[in-house]
């Protein structure tokens, strides 16, 4: 059945085959969902890129809509996908604070869990404790919150165990809430936690920790040093792993440094500074936006158009100033929220301004910049079909062409803020707003 996936990348398709080959009608479904499943933020491979076709570009309550299902409160974190049921963080306007949320295919609630800790409203309605994105596997679902309670539950909505981030790994310090999202990979759980205080001339502190999925047990935990001060002490950013056959890396960014680490205990392999040259330092150049990669190749964001720089992943010790490990750098244009996206040889950056520029990964050189959203927008967009999907905070939708020359295709307006990325799955798109958790997809006979 291997087979049949690889040359079937488009559901529909896929299914056919699925017929021709005597499986029956629930069982093309479940196997057709499974190989298209949405299994944590910024997809199954951590690069926000759907292999699916047949995706409408246009949204809204009488354009494509499958469902909507109200959110009890406002809230950041994306929505994960397996199997048609979407699981998604909220805050809560009552008593409970911050919940987990299994919504099942036909758009209503099946479950909902109350996550450890006390939801925060850190800045105005940009931020809250429902910041981290859940992970699922299809038999388990893992969510935490700013707070810090780290939960597994079983997709019925069972709690295994519960873990307080805090209690064994040490008192959050951090301005805006630690919103940065765990991981998964082979069973394994990763999460960069990386704070301190702003006002105090003491280094951040800064843990990467591995914890064993089935149990919560840690495996393993790393220091992670840094001479970040201020407000650079607090990374916002969540931890990706690079992988291309050879080499596998888990990157850590934040405190002025962007650290691969080894998957097996945590030593640092490589890492590299001068995202925030010592020489014309920016106590405020926190990070947010995560790496990207493709393999070969790392593109690392800094923060409020400041530096980028493209890596090569065969670095060892500090790779700050050789050359050897560097294929080019950009020294003004990075995004500030947004994690840039690889598609096809280019390299996306979406600025908080609404500017999107597009270069080309083997050098850098810039093919095109254009205003294209009218709003900020505080979501990583998610590429799929020959297209980029961007939520707005604004709760416009904009889709853009890929390619070597810009063109809007579509824009959508939902009219509800959002700064969730969108999630694709079984031929929809899960947008999760401050209201309403959607569903859109094209219509089907």
């Amino acid at each position: 059945m291997n087979l049949f996936r690889r040359i079937f990348s488009c559901p529909l398709a896929y299914l056919i085959a699925l017929m021709f080959a005597g499986v029956s009608v629930s069982e093309q479904i479940a196997m057709a969902q499974e190989s298209t499943n949405w299994p944590q933020w910024r997809g199954p491979d951590f690069r926000s890129i759907s292999t699916e076709s047949n995706l409408p570009v246009e949204f809204g309550a009488d354009k494509n809509l499958i469902w909507k299902c109200p959110m009890p409160g406002e809230g950041g974190s994306s929505p994960v996908v397996w199997d048609g049921t979407t699981y998604v963080t909220s805050a809560t306007a009552d008593e409970k604070g911050i919940v987990l949320i299994a919504v099942g295919p036909d758009g209503k609630i099946a479950w909902e869990q109350i996550l450890p800790g006390k939801n925060s409203n850190v800045r105005m309605d940009q931020a809250n404790s429902a910041s981290p994105s859940p992970i699922t596997d299809g038999k388990h679902v893992w969510a935490t919150s700013g707070a810090g309670g780290l939960c597994c539950f079983t997709t019925a909505g069972e709690k295994v165990w519960e873990l307080d981030l805090q209690k064994e790994f040490g008192k959050f310090s951090i301005q805006f809430g630690m919103s940065t999202s765990p991981i998964m990979d082979d069973g394994k759980l990763y999460m960069q936690l990386i704070h301190g205080e702003m006002r105090s001339s003491d280094p951040g502190f800064g843990l990467v920790i591995c914890l064993d999925g089935a149990t919560g047990k840690l495996l393993w935990k790393q220091n992670r040093e840094s001479d970040a001060v201020s407000e650079n002490k607090h990374s916002y950013a969540s931890p990706t792993i690079y992988r291309d056959g050879t080499i596998s890396l888990l990157l850590t960014h934040g405190g002025d440094f962007v650290v691969a680490h080894s998957l097996d205990d945590g030593h640092e392999v490589w890492r590299c500074g001068g995202l925030n040259p010592k020489d014309n330092y920016n106590n405020f150049l926190r990070f947010v936006s995560s790496p990207a990669w493709e393999p070969g190749i790392i593109v690392v964001p800094s923060a409020k158009t400041g530096r980028v720089l493209a890596l090569r992943p065969d670095g060892t010790g500090d790779i700050t100033d050789q050359s050897a490990s560097h294929h080019w750098t950009m020294l003004r244009g990075s995004p500030d929220v947004a994690s840039p996206l690889i598609w096809d040889g280019l390299v996306y950056l979406f600025r908080e301004n609404g500017v999107v520029a597009c270069f080309d990964i083997k050098d850098g050189e810039q093919l095109w910049e254009e205003r294209m959203l009218a709003d900020r927008h505080r979501s990583t967009p998610v590429i799929a079909d020959g297209h980029i999907f961007i939520t707005g905070r604004d709760g416009k939708v904009t889709v853009l062409k890929t390619g070597r020359e810009p063109k809007i295709v579509a824009t959508s307006d939902l009219g509800e803020t959002t700064t969730a990325s969108p999630a694709i799955s079984g031929g929809r798109i899960y947008i999760r707003t401050f209201d309403n958790l959607y569903c859109f997809g094209k219509p089907t006979e």
